[in-house]
């Protein structure tokens, strides 16, 4: 039903240049959680991400996932619009949060993480935009 995609880049030896594991994870209808398909590839290019996608798509996955969620990366969003054109977007709240911290000092950043925190976590889209409008007017 939904998959979370991240490209994670690993130097366990002595090479120059790190490689680059593209990971896809997956939950189930049922809730499960499963490792849905990984590689390596020569960065998260939106050919890299193609050929994953395109991989866990002929090992049986016929449905299309209902949300993907992601980094900012664009690789892994124009592959994604290729192989399955009516997934919807979602940018990780993970990589949200700390590309807002790049803009605090760190002595800000323990009231930035509660407040960010009433927006990620509102029971409602209502309550998410006073949040947010909350946040702006606070920083």
């Amino acid at each position: 039903v939904y998959i979370w995609a991240d490209g994670v880049y690993l130097q366990a030896r002595m090479e120059p240049q790190a490689e680059c594991m593209l990971v896809i994870l997956g939950a189930t209808p049922e809730g499960q959680n499963e490792l849905v398909g990984f590689q390596v590839g020569v960065r998260e290019s939106a050919q890299s991400w193609r050929e994953l996608l395109v991989d866990i798509k002929a090992r049986g996955l016929s449905v299309p996932p209902e949300l993907a969620v992601g980094d900012g990366g664009l690789g892994f969003w124009k592959a994604l619009d290729e192989v399955f054109p009516d997934t919807r977007h979602q940018r990780c709240w993970f990589h949200k949060i700390a590309n807002i911290f790049n803009a605090f000092p760190k002595s800000m950043q323990p009231a930035v993480t509660a407040d960010l925190r009433e927006i990620s976590r509102a029971e409602t889209r209502a309550a998410a935009a006073v949040a947010i409008e909350t946040f702006a007017e606070t920083y």
